[in-house]
């Protein structure tokens, strides 16, 4: 059920250095060769576990060294992928801005903004000559019309967004003499509330 782990996997920089440390266990063994066969009195045989030891030692450094060599290779490829890759990016991005050019020129660019200006202009005239054609208070209606519907736009009523309301009186109503008797405050009982 998806419990089961995967093997740690072995790259071949773990191998090399496991292959490092099986020489120096071969190195450190051919020391201890060499001590006990000059402890016996057998020089020449100590003289070559020494020179198996020193051979075995050049072969670690060079080795050593070639993996060094191995491993600025690989960053060098790797930063080389990299820079391919941002030059690839920079030549699409230029294609792209070259095609956008192609589609607005700058004379394409100035004859819209003189469009643009010209409609402008137009609208301008219609409003002015609608604008005379109206009165002042159809002026003001259609002003009105205006506020209201931006603050419907902004979604809050502005000033001038009032409501048909009646007018107050002018006058104070006529009262009878019957209503005039009757006492304004009544005295009220307390009921009580089931709760």
């Amino acid at each position: 059920m998806g419990l089961s782990q995967s093997a740690p996997k072995v790259t071949a920089h773990d191998r090399a250095i496991l292959e490092c440390k099986k020489i120096q266990v071969v190195l450190d063994r051919e020391h201890e060769i060499a001590k006990a066969h000059l402890a016996t009195g057998q020089k020449d045989r100590a003289v070559i576990a020494l020179r198996r030891r020193k051979y075995q030692q050049s072969l670690l450094l060079k080795t050593d060294s070639q993996l060094e060599n191995l491993e600025q290779l690989v960053s060098t490829i790797e930063f080389s992928l990299v820079e391919v890759s941002v030059l690839h990016g920079l030549k699409q991005g230029n294609e792209v801005l070259r095609e956008i050019h192609r589609e607005m020129s700058i004379e394409s660019v100035e004859k819209l903004m003189e469009e643009t200006q010209e409609a402008r202009e137009y609208q301008r005239e219609i409003g002015d000559l609608l604008a005379n054609r109206l009165t002042h208070d159809e002026e003001d209606a259609v002003q009105a019309e205006l506020l209201a519907l931006q603050g419907e736009t902004l979604g809050q009523a502005g000033p001038e967004a009032r409501l048909d309301l009646p007018s107050p009186p002018r006058s104070l109503p006529l009262v009878s003499e019957e209503a005039q008797q009757v006492p304004l405050e009544t005295k009220r009982e307390r009921v009580p509330v089931p709760g």
